[in-house]
């Protein structure tokens, strides 16, 4: 125990003083390129120790899956290229519902998600079964998406709406754009 707490100490002085940070044990000591490697990820990709794997998934080059993430894959969920999978982030490709309301007589119901690439997904946001976010999209932080989402939409609130879109140059150079312009609101959101 004494050896752990040591190196628990020596890593945790070692982050701190580099990035001034501090995480849980399982991250501090994991690596999170050689798990995302395992999992099967695209090159490049990382998923912190306390992120939570169900069933397949499927994640792209370069997508950063941070810590305390829920990714569901018992339906299939496929992240794209080069996303941000925010902290808490919680990707579900089934829900209990009906089973719960049924008492046991119905099944679960499953769905795939889709991430598209280059995607930013806010903290602790929630995205549905069955949802598909479009490629350039930005999730707001704490926001339920529960429809999906066109390309180079901004959403967010509980239940996501449009709240604006993403612009990008050919040199990619990002504007965020908010209100109610080209992507007014609702526009961007699809059943």
């Amino acid at each position: 125990m004494q050896e752990l707490r040591q190196l628990y100490d020596a890593q945790t002085a070692r982050l701190r003083a580099e990035h001034q940070r501090s995480v849980p044990f399982g991250d501090l000591v994991s690596d999170r390129w050689a798990r995302a490697r395992t999992l099967g990820f695209g090159e490049g990709a990382s998923i912190y120790d306390s992120a939570l794997v169900i069933g397949e998934v499927s994640v792209g080059e370069r997508t950063w899956i941070g810590p305390h993430t829920v990714l569901d894959g018992s339906g299939g969920l496929t992240i794209g290229d080069t996303c941000s999978i925010s902290a808490g982030v919680q990707l579900y490709t089934h829900d209990s519902v009906a089973w719960a309301l049924s008492g046991g007589r119905a099944e679960y119901v499953r769905e795939p998600v889709h991430i598209g690439d280059h995607c930013y997904i806010g903290p602790l946001s929630v995205i549905a079964k069955g949802v598909t976010i479009g490629a350039h999209s930005l999730v707001a932080a704490n926001s339920v998406v529960t429809r999906s989402v066109a390309p180079f939409s901004i959403v967010g609130g509980a239940p996501a709406r449009v709240i604006g879109r993403v612009e990008l140059t050919a040199t990619g150079e990002v504007t965020l754009h908010y209100g109610n312009g080209p992507a007014g609101e609702g526009e961007a959101l699809r059943d």
